[in-house]
């Protein structure tokens, strides 16, 4: 949806409270306004409504461009919940709009998304896929559901959560989304046990995988600190790359985190 502005605090201000919009400053004047306006014209039409293009014409408006800091157009800015979130200025070619635009542009789904966090982090997995579920069927390249919905099912449905992190390219994510991945290895390993390496500490690294099929996490992790101090880089370091995934899994203020955190530096030094 693209439209003219007349009342800026209703049409953009209000506006950006339950869905963001793309402020377009403008002028007939300005040339490169005009090779940047119809691409973003485009792709608001393209959007199926996720966000709103508000186009602000410069000359008729002194007082918003002075409000907004506008010191040459064209110049974007990304308004949601009554504020400017994200901004550039000059005529970007489309590829870069639209990388800026998925960089940039907040999901209309953020308060499910954060209850959907708490409930993850509660470890309350089912609730929480209840809640991904249609916000993925809504915005099918929201990452941060993805990985969301991915550590909520990963125990259940390794293979779902696998294929759920596969295009998952967003730095933010990228912690959340290797330890779910690390999650996805030890639920492949816990029902092939025999494929690990041959060991003194194998035994102690397999008992440990089993333990975090089971989700006892602190088993899991007193086990795996022994592995460490036993053969630091067995199975490919992986009883570090483990314990740190259950740590990123629980969240730092976990309790059993927390009782572990400081092994596990012990015996990695």
């Amino acid at each position: 949806m693209a439209y003219d502005v007349n009342n800026f605090e209703e049409e953009v201000i209000q506006r950006s409270q339950t869905i963001p919009v793309l402020v377009d400053f403008w002028a007939e004047w300005c040339g490169p306004c005009k090779v940047l306006s119809p691409v973003l014209e485009r792709l608001a039409r393209e959007s199926d409504g996720r966000w709103n293009l508000a186009k602000v014409n410069t000359e008729q408006f002194p007082d918003i461009v002075a409000e907004c800091g506008i010191q040459s157009i064209p110049n974007v800015k990304l308004f949601f919940g009554g504020r400017i979130v994200a901004e550039f200025v000059g005529a970007l070619p489309e590829h870069a709009v639209k990388q800026w635009l998925r960089d940039n542009l907040p999901s209309r789904h953020v308060a499910s998304i954060e209850s959907a966090q708490k409930l993850v982090h509660d470890q309350q997995y089912a609730k929480a896929e209840s809640l991904l579920l249609p916000i993925l069927a809504d915005e099918p390249d929201n990452e941060e559901a993805k990985v969301l919905l991915a550590t909520a099912v990963v125990f259940r449905e390794p293979g779902n959560a696998q294929q759920l992190l596969k295009d998952v390219e967003d730095p933010r994510y990228g912690e959340s989304a290797d330890a779910v991945a690390t999650m996805v290895r030890l639920m492949e390993l816990q029902k092939e046990p025999d494929t690990l390496p041959a060991s003194a500490a194998g035994q102690k690294y397999a008992e440990a995988v089993a333990s975090v099929a089971t989700q006892d996490f602190d088993k899991a992790l007193t086990l795996f600190i022994e592995v460490i101090r036993k053969d630091r880089y067995y199975d490919d370091d992986g009883a570090r790359k483990a314990c740190i995934a259950i740590f990123k899994f629980l969240g730092e203020e976990h309790p059993i985190t927390q009782k572990h955190r400081r092994e596990f530096s012990s015996a990695l030094y």
